[in-house]
């Protein structure tokens, strides 16, 4: 059976390095940056872009889970709110998966710390502070909607993804 792995968190958390190494890692493997779905100059969220986002990922997560070619289907994105998570899951035909559900965290001062070396990198221009530096506290808990937690601060990003894959294919 394929599984389905979401991998949760605010922005600047971690997600993005966790996919491309899992994606790497992984036998037969796919990602979905759930922020694909809507990269568009001017970024605006309206109940229209929300919609149109959600229906593009659950074309692409449905196209994936089908695909005969994937064993592993990873998707990423900053699923803050409650439901949001849900709501994904609604649109998908196919039922057939494992569901592993991840969250990574970190304290204030290493989201401050990683998104600004993002942006001294140029790895990112505008970042929403504001935005992220609020929904942090939303992904503490995550693991009441069965996200299992995983902090990010003091570990490489070798090490969560060591960490999920344990989970995945070693569940205890």
């Amino acid at each position: 059976m394929k599984n389905l792995i979401f991998i949760n968190g605010v922005m600047g958390g971690g997600k993005t390095t966790t996919c491309k190494m899992l994606l790497e890692l992984l036998p037969k493997a796919v990602f979905l940056d759930g922020d694909w779905c809507w990269y568009a100059n001017p970024w605006q969220v309206t109940k229209e872009t929300e919609t149109m986002a959600m229906t593009n990922m659950s074309y692409l997560l449905n196209s994936y889970l089908d695909c005969s070619v994937y064993e592993n289907v990873i998707f990423g994105w900053v699923l803050h709110r409650e439901g949001m998570t849900e709501n994904v899951l609604s649109m998908l035909k196919n039922t057939q998966y494992n569901l592993h559900k991840f969250t990574l965290i970190c304290s204030e001062s290493t989201l401050i710390a990683r998104l600004q070396k993002d942006i001294n990198g140029g790895v990112r221009k505008n970042v929403a502070w504001e935005h992220a530096l609020q929904t942090r506290p939303n992904f503490e808990n995550m693991d009441k909607s069965g996200y299992k937690k995983i902090v990010t601060d003091d570990v490489t990003p070798e090490q969560v993804v060591d960490t999920i894959y344990n989970i995945i294919y070693y569940p205890q």
